[in-house]
């Protein structure tokens, strides 16, 4: 029987994003269907991700390209029309109050046009100020990558702009009883698109993109596009039964974690800006290289997994390198290291610090700063082509006028700032030098948690907690090469369903259950979480009532 596993990654926060909900009609019948378990975020009626008697599902973020931004060419002689086809239309418009503490409303006028509403009136890097020294607003125009009229502004099309039924799409999952009832649901699902897993107590498994993604008459949405004819408009959405979808696939197994879904022949643009795959491709080698038959506690050891393939890459061709005698006790944690980002890691620590001044050395001295590589799985795809050509010319430092820097260079400067950068926020003793102290997650609440009062704040936030993984990893903790080392965004909640015995399926999700800053619940899950443990997902009546500590009951 399938086990089906989902771990969405969302910015880190506090509380949790989700919460967990067993919710049944007492009894089951037409007027009153639902009978699933699963989690839900805060006020929405139903189950989001989660299992029924019959099926399970899961969600990961598909990624598609749905916002284009439309040049507006501005009539000249009055200010409140743009052009379409030819002639001057009426820009729609329309007043919104905004309220502020402690003092007066502040209301706006919006302005939209067949495209969508006119942002470059308040977004910053394209508002025109009237300065021509404001040096944000001169470099969009340079960007553009267009002529611009003289007169223009920028309007925003987004799918997500244009009302749709996410509750129906949820509630239909939530009563679905099989494969087609389930895809019937996700046909209403429209923003934002998601890679839907399916499993059910049939023995099937299945995949469904759902979702509105727009078909471009011209122009692949990555530039800012005339709006002032037909010609890049949209002509409708990709339809539902040519979106990509699969049930049962000879190879016994479905792995989505944000890279490529269609064949590169696929008649439909989705996007061009896929994850590179590094986590999906780790995910088949563990399913494919399985030691025995896959079980729960193989799943748990898959969403734990930490393989740094960045790692794979360039320890071998470190370990190569001549480095500064004082560094050798630091490449030595390197020489038996399984390129596992674990939370008690050394190895970890020294590799991870390497990388992030590796990747700073090698692009920040040519790119501008809004261009600085930031990791991920873009920047491992990157270097790891570069890593092939020691002359390629990124690895000259400009700086260095005189000298032009090879792959070698690089990596011996970067390991030596590495190493100092370690020693100047652990001390030498390099017992110390912990990944999960490094990359610790810090859960900040969303709002008296940023106060910027540390008392109020010491109340309601959590953290530091160390963490293990890392970008374009399994256990997927984001941290930003230009920010630090702390995560910054994780697996909001781990959840594996056993349908072999529905009672048998496991879950964690980040912080607790609870939004009370004061509740023993707010935060007891945390480091369940962080070393990857779970608590049973119970589903049968007799086991939650023995497993509860409480019962609430309102009546009339």
């Amino acid at each position: 029987m399938p086990l089906l596993a989902n771990d969405p990654h969302l910015g880190i926060q506090m509380p949790s994003i989700w919460y967990q909900v067993d919710l049944r009609c007492m009894p089951v019948n037409a007027d009153c269907p639902f009978e699933v378990a699963g989690f839900s975020f805060a006020g929405v009626p139903g189950v989001i991700i989660g299992h029924n008697a019959k099926i399970a599902w899961g969600f990961t973020n598909t990624g598609p390209d749905v916002m284009d931004l439309y040049i507006e060419k501005v009539n000249p002689k009055n200010p409140n029309q743009y052009e379409v086809n030819g002639e001057w239309v009426d820009f729609i418009t329309r007043t919104e109050s905004i309220s502020v503490v402690g003092g007066e409303a502040v209301e706006i006028t919006v302005r939209s046009t067949r495209h969508g509403p006119v942002i470059s009136e308040a977004y910053g890097p394209l508002k025109d100020s009237g300065d021509p020294k404001d040096t944000e607003f001169e470099a969009f125009k340079d960007r553009a990558g267009v002529e611009l009229p003289e007169q223009y502004v920028i309007a925003l099309a987004w799918t997500a702009l244009t009302p749709s039924t996410p509750f129906e799409a949820i509630w239909g999952f939530d009563k679905a009883q099989n494969w087609e009832e389930f895809r019937a649901a996700a046909s209403g699902f429209h923003v934002p698109a998601q890679n839907l897993l399916y499993a059910d107590v049939e023995g099937n498994i299945g995949y469904q993109m759902p979702g509105d993604v727009p078909i471009r008459s011209k122009g692949d949405g990555t530039l800012p596009v005339p709006g002032w004819t037909d010609e890049y408009s949209w002509t409708g959405f990709i339809p539902f039964e040519e979106q990509p979808y699969t049930v049962n696939p000879a190879e016994g197994y479905i792995v989505t974690a944000n890279k490529q879904v269609p064949p590169n022949d696929y008649p439909y643009l989705i996007t061009q800006d896929w994850d590179y795959g590094f986590r999906a491709d780790r995910i088949v080698s563990m399913i494919e290289n399985a030691p025995a038959k896959i079980d729960i506690a193989y799943i748990q050891q898959m969403h734990g997994d930490s393989f740094d393939a960045n790692a794979e890459t360039f320890v071998p061709i470190l370990l190569d390198v001549e480095l500064a005698s004082d560094l050798n006790p630091a490449l030595d944690t390197l020489k038996s290291w399984d390129f596992q980002d674990r939370i008690d890691s050394t190895s970890a620590a020294v590799f991870n610090a390497f990388w992030r001044n590796l990747l700073q050395n090698t692009f920040n001295d040519e790119l501008p700063e809004r261009y600085w590589a930031d990791g991920g799985s873009r920047w491992n795809e990157v270097m790891r082509t570069m890593a092939k050509n020691p002359n390629d010319p990124f690895w000259d430092n400009k700086s260095t006028a005189d000298v032009t820097e090879t792959m070698d260079d690089m990596l011996k400067a970067s390991f030596a700032e590495g190493v100092a950068e370690l020693q100047e926020m652990f001390g030498k003793d390099m017992s110390k030098w912990v990944w999960g102290d490094m990359h610790a997650a810090t859960f900040r609440n969303s709002t008296l948690g940023e106060s910027g009062v540390s008392l109020i704040e010491s109340l309601f936030n959590r953290g530091p907690i160390p963490t293990g993984g890392g970008d374009a990893i399994v256990n997927a903790t984001g941290w930003s090469v230009n920010d630090g080392y702390e995560t910054n965004w994780l697996p909001s909640m781990r959840m594996i369903v056993d349908f072999s015995n529905l009672n048998n399926s496991w879950t964690v999700h980040t912080t607790g259950q609870s939004g009370h800053a004061f509740s023993e619940h707010y935060d007891d899950m945390a480091p369940l979480w962080a070393n990857v443990k779970y608590y049973p997902m119970w589903w049968e009546q007799d086991s939650v009532q023995k497993d509860s500590e409480g019962h609430l009951q309102l009546v009339p």
